[in-house]
């Protein structure tokens, strides 16, 4: 008879976590209360959740959040896509490392901020620009982690396979890809948060109709700043979820699952 392994909900994770914010909450409580600034610059947490009650109740907030992940999603999609690939390539074939690692070492550094006229120029306000700003800001994390993951594969993986008479797309499913895929997730881990970060600039820049960003950039012309502390809020929220909600289970479903990682105790 097998035993199934408890679960132990990781309390000591989440009291630590809710620590530090409540020390951060109160930091802030306290500033605002202080009479440094005026409370219309920096209004108390009370006011900023009657704000971020309204704009739940109001739900356009949630048809903007709705715009802005989509842009994430479509970006990592289409960045996932390119970067998955070319790693794969410049970690197994030395004349294509050789012809992308100088433009990976180039680009990568750049802020994807930076691109944002640019492409307005190009691609004109609204999606088009604000989701190649997030192709830009992710892509190059993935290729980079990817292609370091590939080189890193044990070299006695791929010689037994080769012995066992593996066929290249066995190899490639059951050496390349597994021992990849820490680095993958890794590389998804890092070009989520930068894509979520290049989406709200790219809002605030490139002026589309919709999104997060777009509510920050309103609020500011009025100096709504309970409006853009609510909107933040949002924002940190959503990352959240996503990091334990899907980038976890994920990590818990390939990487430990097939041995390339220990599981996260409390």
């Amino acid at each position: 008879m097998t035993m199934k392994k408890k679960y132990n909900f990781p309390w000591r994770t989440l009291l630590r976590g809710l620590g530090g914010l409540s020390c951060a909450l109160v930091i802030w409580e306290v500033f605002a209360r202080s009479g440094l600034y005026s409370q219309a610059l920096t209004p108390p947490l009370w006011t900023v959740v009657l704000r971020l009650k309204d704009m739940l109740e109001d739900g356009a907030i949630f048809a903007h959040t709705g715009v802005t992940m989509l842009r994430v999603l479509i970006g990592l999609g289409i960045s996932f896509a390119i970067a998955i690939p070319t790693g794969m390539a410049m970690g197994t074939s030395h004349n294509a490392e050789r012809m992308c690692s100088p433009l990976l070492s180039v680009l990568m550094p750049i802020p994807s901020l930076a691109w944002v006229p640019l492409f307005v120029l190009w691609f004109g306000i609204g999606n088009i620009a604000t989701i190649m700003v997030v192709i830009y800001a992710s892509i190059f994390t993935l290729t980079y982690n990817t292609w370091t993951g590939a080189r890193a594969i044990n070299q006695v993986w791929t010689k037994s396979a080769f012995v066992m008479g593996a066929n290249s797309r066995q190899m490639f499913w059951h050496v390349m890809l597994p021992g990849t895929m820490p680095f993958v997730i890794s590389g998804l881990r890092i070009s989520f948060g930068r894509a979520w970060i290049a989406v709200i600039g790219g809002e605030l820049l490139a002026s589309p109709d919709w999104g997060l960003g777009k509510i920050i950039f309103d609020a500011r012309e009025y100096l709504e700043t309970e409006t853009m502390l609510a909107a933040l809020v949002i924002i940190g929220l959503i990352g959240i979820a996503i990091e334990k909600l899907f980038l976890r289970p994920l990590e818990a479903a390939t990487i430990e699952r097939w041995g390339m990682a220990q599981s996260k105790s409390n």
